[in-house]
């Protein structure tokens, strides 16, 4: 097979690996010249013609749901082919070894190596459960770990399904390895987010125990002390026993949840550490439930916690949404909705501890009366959405005469009435509050851009970011504040970046950046907000060096 040319564009180099149903190449993509790797499925003797189909079929649904997932620690599936009678699955190539293979070669794992790969594996499961999809085989042989940075990632979602969707496995055949298969799941075929936690389970069991906690020698010998035994005790644990004990409960109803492995695994790490709060995924909905009629004259209260903390509200009743239908009413997305309320919120509350702050605006019934919480460029994001906010649409526009640099698709130039244009995308609502601060979003209300002028330039943009952060951190209103990072910037007069996640108040994994550029006698911040399955590196690049300021 080696130097085979598939589909006149993939050629195999060489083969890096195998299982029970394929192979996996190393192989060239003379298209887009990159190497890539490519699954060849390899029906077993044993299958009948009907059975053979079925498996081609499911083999589409794992190109299909694979391709839906776009995460780090997720191998990206690029494209499917038919080629020589059977499907064949190109999908990204990681320069890697397997957990197994490290296992193998290297003995049982310590504790914190093995928690730091469990939380990779833990976003990435988190990841495919906010999209309603399953797993189904977590093992050792399913995780990658880079040669080159250590990336790691799950592999191999060829026997993943939606939630609710069996039809591509045969009532009654349990997909999987059974040392990593959950008891619900070798009894009657019930996969679950629960089931995959407990696979998860039992691949950290083997990495610092050197092998699964149900390992027999026959698959008959592990699936009757799968239903009738405890998991055999872990030895070398120490600090990941609670996790291990936890994960591999029976009862699924009594496992662990992604925010107890979440907080375990990171007191594994380091004790100090805040974890940071995941959600396990809600039952998907039909497609009509998605959305709800929003009554914008019914904006909720911001309630207080008993520490005085804003608590997150999942609806934003006023603001520009209002006058974009004219009626009154509108059809609102409830992640869009919670993502628009998540930011406004902690906005607010960064204006009752910054100097002057007005103490009494984290208490207002919305928008159009609170306090204007950002003005000297702290909080997430400037905008307050005031509910007689006149809004425009932004419109593609032709290339300025002066402007050589160009934009990715999507994009186009927009000129605030400040003075300033910088790049935006086409079809999102704009409109402007005071002190020189331009306010956009999309559609759907779930991806957030402003460009905000500063009363003046900042001495240390690190520092103003680093104290930001803290400020944040301190007030704990910020919900599942990770991933960050506060670089220096070269653009203009010099600056800085931050760039986060959080937790918004519908349950979903946001990103945000926001970007400092010291010009002459002013400074701005370009913030662009969206959910992180959303990130595009592209188009942030393009808005990081698009700003132009006044001339």
């Amino acid at each position: 097979m080696q130097r085979t040319l598939i589909a006149e564009r993939y050629r195999l180099l060489e083969s890096v690996g195998s299982g029970g149903m394929g192979r996996v190449w190393l192989a060239r993509d003379e298209m887009l010249h990159r190497d890539v790797a490519v699954k060849e499925v390899q029906p077993p003797e044993w299958m009948s013609a009907a059975e053979r189909a079925e498996l081609g079929q499911r083999t589409l649904r794992e190109a299909r749901t694979a391709a839906r997932l776009s995460h780090p620690n997720v191998v990206q599936i690029y494209d499917v082919v038919y080629a020589q009678g059977s499907p064949w699955i190109v999908m990204e190539y990681v320069r890697s070894r397997s957990l197994h293979e490290v296992i193998e070669s290297e003995g049982p794992l310590a504790p914190e190596r093995a928690a730091a790969i469990g939380l990779k594996i833990l976003d990435a499961l988190c990841a495919a459960h906010s999209r309603g999809v399953l797993h189904r085989d977590v093992k050792p042989h399913n995780v990658l770990i880079s040669e080159d940075d250590g990336r790691v990632v799950l592999t191999d979602f060829g026997l993943a399904t939606f939630d609710g969707d069996s039809s591509v496995t045969r009532q009654g055949m349990v997909m999987g390895s059974p040392q990593y298969v959950a008891p619900e799941r070798a009894s009657d075929g019930t996969s679950t987010p629960e089931a995959d936690m407990w696979s998860l389970g039992a691949t950290l069991y083997a990495a610092v125990e050197g092998r699964s906690p149900f390992f027999r020698r026959t698959t008959l010998a592990t699936l009757t002390a799968l239903a009738t035994s405890p998991p055999d005790p872990a030895k070398l644990a120490g600090p990941l026993r609670p996790v291990l004990t936890g994960l591999l409960r029976k009862d699924p109803r009594q496992r662990l949840t992604a925010d107890d492995v979440d907080r375990l695994l990171r007191r594994v790490l380091d004790p100090t550490v805040k974890p940071r709060p995941r959600r396990l995924p809600r039952p998907r909905r039909p497609e009509s439930a998605t959305t709800q009629q929003v009554d914008p004259s019914s904006a909720p209260t911001v309630a207080l916690d008993p520490d005085g903390r804003p608590r997150a509200t999942t609806w934003f009743g006023r603001g520009p949404t209002e006058r974009l239908g004219g009626s009154g009413r509108r059809r609102v997305a409830v992640a869009g909705a919670g993502v628009l309320a998540a930011l406004l919120l902690a906005g607010t509350a960064w204006a009752l501890n910054r100097p002057g702050g007005d103490p009494t605006a984290v208490r207002s019934t919305g928008p159009s009366s609170t306090t204007r919480a950002a003005g000297a460029g702290g909080g997430l994001l400037p905008c307050q959405a005031p509910a007689d906010a006149v809004t425009d649409t932004v419109r593609e526009t032709p290339l300025p005469a002066d402007e050589k640099y160009g934009l990715t698709s999507g994009l186009t130039w927009y000129s605030s009435p400040f003075g300033y244009r910088f790049p935006a995308p086409i079809g999102w609502r704009a409109y402007t509050e005071a002190a020189g601060t331009t306010c956009l979003y999309d559609p759907d209300m779930e991806r957030l851009m402003s460009v905000e002028e500063l009363p003046a330039p900042q001495a240390d943009p690190v520092g103003y970011w680093q104290r930001q952060a803290q400020l944040e951190q301190r007030s704990g209103r910020l919900v599942g504040y990770a991933e960050a990072t506060i670089d220096g910037s070269d653009l203009f007069d010099g600056g800085a970046e931050w760039q986060f996640d959080f937790l918004d108040g519908a349950g979903t994994t946001q990103r945000v950046i926001r970007f400092l550029h010291n010009v002459g006698s002013r400074a701005y911040v370009i913030t662009w907000a969206c959910p992180v399955l959303d990130w595009d590196p592209a188009v942030v690049r393009v808005i990081r060096v698009g700003f132009r300021p006044p001339v």
